[in-house]
């Protein structure tokens, strides 16, 4: 058997349950794939990108809908070893990516050096929109995670005084006809990473110009990080933690919320409170 034949006979045997069940769950509760979509899986070169292409190959081949997959990699500026590698990794996984060049790095590095992180993420953002309205796609699919979704939260929380969270899937408000979808939304980070070591893949992990040092495990100086080491921390005491925070944003009591926006308009228990 061919080696991506086992690999990917892993997600659907070894981790049936840790990673196939969870992506299959997620694409049903939240009607992420329907008939005749073309989706733009969007590859960055991690294990979290590349498992869902793999994933998405899978449920497209034994599912019952009929729709079209393109596998694109934006090359933002990546330096010859991580280009080589995503390129391996997509030949050894049998999965037929189409790179396309931005110069995303080098007008980061030249107008945002206070803040790379987050001019980077919304120029990535939009030449994925503009490649995906290029191939005639309808969706973009990205490879967030359940862990994701928490620290989302809890950042959103402690750092924007506010409760949200990162959603399964939205419609773009710039580009027409576009949504994003997340298919891995309900699958653990720690059974992604432990799905690429039982394959021994290898995977990039930060290819950014401007954070070499950020694939170093005691880095500290993302909010991020700080939040998955407090998830981890709380979990020591309760188990269940992450799932209580995900559950808890699938349970909200409106009777019991000082104020919330909905479609942009505020709303008070004031409102209707003497009524």
């Amino acid at each position: 058997m061919e080696e991506y034949r086992e690999i990917e006979r892993s997600i659907i045997k070894k981790y049936r349950k840790e990673i196939w069940s969870k992506f299959v769950k997620a694409v049903q509760d939240y009607e992420l794939i329907k008939e005749n979509d073309k989706i733009m899986v969007c590859i960055s070169g991690g294990k979290d990108s590349f498992l869902l292409a793999k994933c998405m190959q899978e449920i497209k081949r034994h599912g019952k809908i009929n729709f079209e997959l393109f596998f694109v990699v934006m090359d933002p500026g990546y330096n010859e070893n991580n280009r080589k590698l995503i390129e391996e990794n997509a030949k050894r996984l049998n999965v037929p990516i189409e790179i396309f060049e931005s110069d995303i790095f080098d007008v980061v590095d030249k107008v945002a050096f206070k803040s790379p992180c987050y001019m980077c993420a919304r120029m990535r953002r939009g030449y994925l929109y503009n490649k995906a309205q290029e191939l005639g796609c309808n969706k973009i699919a990205l490879g967030h995670h359940f862990d994701d979704v928490i620290e989302t939260t809890l950042l959103s929380m402690f750092y924007g005084s506010e409760i949200k969270t990162m959603m399964p899937k939205l419609h773009s408000d710039n580009y027409e006809n576009l949504e994003l979808i997340r298919p891995m939304y309900l699958v653990k980070e720690k059974d992604i990473i432990s799905w690429a070591k039982s394959n021994n893949i290898k995977f990039i992990n930060c290819a950014c110009r401007f954070t070499e040092m950020c694939n170093i495990e005691d880095d500290n100086t993302s909010k991020r990080k700080e939040m998955k080491k407090l998830i981890e921390e709380m979990r020591k005491t309760n188990k269940n933690i992450d799932f209580n925070i995900f559950k808890a944003l699938d349970n909200i009591n409106l009777n019991c919320v000082l104020r919330y926006k909905k479609d942009g308009v505020e709303h008070s228990f004031l409102d209707d409170y003497d009524k």
